[in-house]
């Protein structure tokens, strides 16, 4: 009769577990929820799934590099600076001349707000 119960109770909490795992998945991020601060790697998938990019156009050391130099037009960067906004909870200027800078602007923000 124990091990019935155990077998049950195991089932149970793996699908818990499961159900836990899934609704984690479908939660949006938001600064509620973040724990680490905006990446390099983080704004190079925003840059390419906003305004796009050629293949290598973002790889290596970019974070000097103006992005009128990354192919980045000031359109691109309004919508890229959009996508950041939601996605951070954070309002930063669209005057950023650099990936550094806007790095640095996102989590300057996120850590006076954390």
């Amino acid at each position: 009769m124990n091990d019935t119960r155990t077998a049950r109770t195991a089932r149970t909490t793996g699908t818990l577990e499961s159900l836990e795992s899934l609704e984690s998945a479908k939660t949006p991020e938001t600064p509620e929820t973040r724990e680490t601060l905006m990446t390099l790697d983080d704004l190079r998938r925003i840059l390419s799934e906003s305004a796009g990019s050629e293949e290598g156009q973002l790889d290596g050391d970019i974070l000097d590099t103006e992005f009128a130099e990354l192919g980045y037009d000031s359109l691109a960067l309004i919508e890229t600076v959009s996508v950041v906004q939601r996605d951070y909870g954070v309002e930063i200027p669209d005057k950023l001349a650099t990936p550094r800078e806007l790095l640095d602007a996102v989590n300057g923000l996120l850590v006076a707000v954390g």
